[in-house]
């Protein structure tokens, strides 16, 4: 064989090699990817949301590829760990938007961090989807910006909801000092009237905290009914051990954002009977057959255990939904930023794992106070209130 014929033979055997790849992988080697940004708290005071938010979206782009693609286009995830820092966040954005030209970007995990980027996103055009459950984050609409969680109105209006089923009037608040604590601290204090609830006492705490006993001695010694504890960091787990230690045996409740078995876990005892309002997610098992979310979250919940071998969360769910939007746009409209805005924005009916999602002009959250379920922890797992 002539050295001219080997390099040909050679060349054609390695062009069969990269096809043979390609259709292994489902993906065509001849369309451009379709680039989309996720930016999370992988690291850091809120790596328990970021690290399932991270893990459900390459899980996610490695469904997609496997099964050939968006129409043919690779899906390519570009993620940035923000550690929960708002400067961070802002530097990744920008990489994002300006370097790697993404078409759309899911994330940030933290209310103060979406809320630091909402500018950016804006100004750029480029549509963003929180993961984030702050009203701020859509209240008033911003063009550009959606999210997936759940309202934090409309978890405390199912906390005032159950506690006036229960007849408690009188409460104490404890919140963190984050974007997310404040603004259901605010919320908390709005709506409480409406359901004839008295907040008595009112305490705060910082994200490094590790010892709340001196605001909760404040609380014991005052009549309140019951302990409304509204965090995202491991803050929440120290008040419930607190609580313990003190003696307290008032209702502890806490936010949504406890939608982590781990937190409970981690409370061990203390962690019992703490009760929440979440999404059905992490009550998968109790939904009838006939409900609109149970194949979807049923189907996610076994694909992320099976992968990664630990329990699923909320916090993976919301990244789910964001991603899925996209994915569901990207497929409908194509690769133009506007067009997948707009496709959003008019999104009715979408399933999620938050919810059954209803967007609108008017509303960019697309989501119910009836998207929530009251959970209770029973025996270190999370349970539905009877």
């Amino acid at each position: 064989m002539t050295r001219k014929k080997g390099l040909l033979l050679f060349c054609l055997v390695a062009a069969g090699m990269l096809l043979i790849q390609g259709l292994a992988f489902g993906v065509s080697a001849e369309k451009e990817p379709y680039k989309v940004g996720a930016i999370f708290a992988i690291t850091g005071g809120a790596s328990w949301l970021g690290e399932p938010e991270r893990n459900t979206v390459r899980m996610i782009e490695e469904q997609i590829n496997k099964a050939g693609g968006i129409n043919g286009h690779p899906l390519e995830i570009i993620i940035e760990d923000t550690a929960g820092d708002e400067t961070r966040t802002v530097t990744a954005i920008k990489k994002l938007i300006n370097k790697d030209k993404v078409l759309a970007i899911v994330g940030p995990s933290r209310s103060g961090t979406t809320m630091a980027v909402i500018p950016i996103a804006e100004e750029a055009e480029v549509p963003l989807i929180s993961c984030a459950a702050a009203e701020a984050i859509v209240v008033p609409v911003k063009r550009w910006v959606f999210k997936t969680p759940q309202k934090d109105s409309d978890a405390a209006v199912r906390i005032f909801e159950y506690m006036n089923e229960q007849g408690i009037s009188k409460i104490a608040i404890i919140t963190g000092t984050t974007s997310f604590g404040d603004q259901g601290r605010g919320q908390l204090k709005k709506l409480a009237p409406e359901f004839g609830i008295t907040i008595i006492a009112d305490e705060t705490y910082g994200p490094e905290d590790t010892d709340m006993t001196a605001q909760l001695t404040k609380i014991k010694a005052s009549e309140a009914e019951a302990v409304v504890n509204w965090s995202i960091v491991a803050g929440q787990v120290i008040v419930a051990k607190n609580m313990r230690q003190l003696g307290m045996e008032i209702p502890l409740f806490q936010s949504h954002g406890f939608g982590n078995i781990k937190y409970a876990q981690t409370a061990g005892e203390a962690g019992e009977g703490i009760i929440f309002p979440c999404g059905r997610l992490l009550a998968v098992d109790t939904l009838l057959d006939g409900h609109p979310q149970k194949e979807v979250l049923s189907r996610y919940k076994e694909e992320y255990e099976a992968k990664y071998n630990e329990d699923v969360s909320t916090f993976g769910g919301h990244a789910w939904d964001a991603l899925q939007l996209v994915i569901e746009a990207l497929e409908e409209v194509g690769p133009d930023r506007e067009k997948i805005r707009d496709y959003i924005e008019n999104k009715k009916g979408f399933v999620g794992t938050g919810g059954v999602f209803n967007f609108s002009p008017e509303d960019h959250s697309g989501l119910d106070k009836y998207a929530f379920e009251m959970l209770t922890v029973k025996n270190g797992q999370f349970v539905v209130v009877k």
